[in-house]
């Protein structure tokens, strides 16, 4: 971890996360409303794939956001914000530290919904986030920061993680 961050050396243990390795295959699952390619493993790739059509079968459309995210791209992420002003504290509360981001994993997506803006909590409100409750799991995915998580995460309605049994 990149001490320049001022990112406490008792984080993982304190948040109960543990260390995440970047994924080493990884493929393309489209591009996000921004046009950048969405990656994540095979497997992941292959079960967003499967959710994502059966959700369009009931009618409901699952945007990808964002998939595998390098430790580095993490690191990057947390020093704009620092530079931005923010303290590394409210930081930590809705970004992970580099090396424990799930997204590092290659297995975790960040899913939207047209027509609404990404990565705020108004996703819980939508027909897609309802659908992904009651289906995602079927799919291998869960959702990993629920509203008052052990790990001091903000809820997160639109990260979901690919975790087959």
């Amino acid at each position: 971890m990149d001490a320049s961050l001022g990112i406490p050396q008792d984080y993982g243990r304190k948040r109960g996360l543990v260390l995440q390795s970047e994924a080493g295959e990884l493929v393309s699952v489209g591009e996000n409303p921004d046009g950048k390619d969405v990656r994540l493993t095979p497997a992941a790739a292959g079960a967003w794939v499967d959710m994502r059509d059966g959700a369009f079968e009931a009618g409901i459309t699952l945007v990808p956001i964002s998939g595998f995210r390098s430790v580095a791209r993490q690191t990057e992420i947390i020093r704009a914000k620092l530079e931005a002003g923010l303290a590394i504290d409210d930081i930590l509360m809705a970004v992970a530290a580099p090396g424990y981001s799930e997204h590092h994993t290659g297995r975790a997506i960040d899913i939207g919904a047209p027509g609404e803006p990404p990565l705020t909590e108004l996703f819980a409100e939508t027909p897609a986030f309802s659908w992904l409750e009651a289906h995602a799991p079927d799919y291998g995915f869960t959702l990993s920061f629920a509203r008052d998580n052990p790990y001091g995460i903000a809820y997160e309605p639109w990260h979901w993680c690919f975790r087959p049994e």
